[in-house]
């Protein structure tokens, strides 16, 4: 199963460094600037996992987590931030946010691990789904 990943951050550094690290380890990766970017993605691929920035312009992460949240509510998000407050990460957690990851980013392990760990929630589910397509109606 190939994980497709959507890295949504406006500074093309953090944006490419994450792309690059996120295709060596063999993910599906695709990138946007700012949340309108990144709904104009979602609607035109499959996406598993997104992992956003909050502050942008445009349209912030918040914002694009209000939308996921409503609009695709099967696709896991990572929230990444420099500007860390209690605001932002009750946000995450009330849209759904699988966690939140503080900048910045220099050692990649923290977000690495809660990828995998989406990743490893998705296999679950799929395995249970296959489980109950196996199953005969009563």
């Amino acid at each position: 199963m190939s994980v497709h990943i959507l890295i949504v951050d406006d500074e093309d550094e953090i944006r490419g460094m994450l792309d690059r690290h996120f295709t060596l380890l063999d993910y599906d990766v695709e990138t946007a600037g700012n949340g309108k970017e990144a709904i104009d993605v979602i609607r035109r691929k499959r996406i598993d996992i997104v992992i956003t920035d909050l502050m942008m312009p445009e349209m912030n992460g918040i914002e694009l987590l209000e939308f996921i949240h409503e609009d695709s509510p099967m696709i896991h998000t990572i929230a990444i931030t420099g500007y860390v407050t209690l605001e932002n990460a009750l946000s995450c957690m009330r849209l759904g946010a699988d966690t939140i990851i503080f900048k910045p980013l220099e050692d990649l392990t923290e977000l690495e691990t809660a990828v995998r760990t989406v990743e490893d929630k998705m296999k679950i589910w799929q395995r249970k789904l296959r489980e109950l397509r196996g199953l005969k109606p009563t």
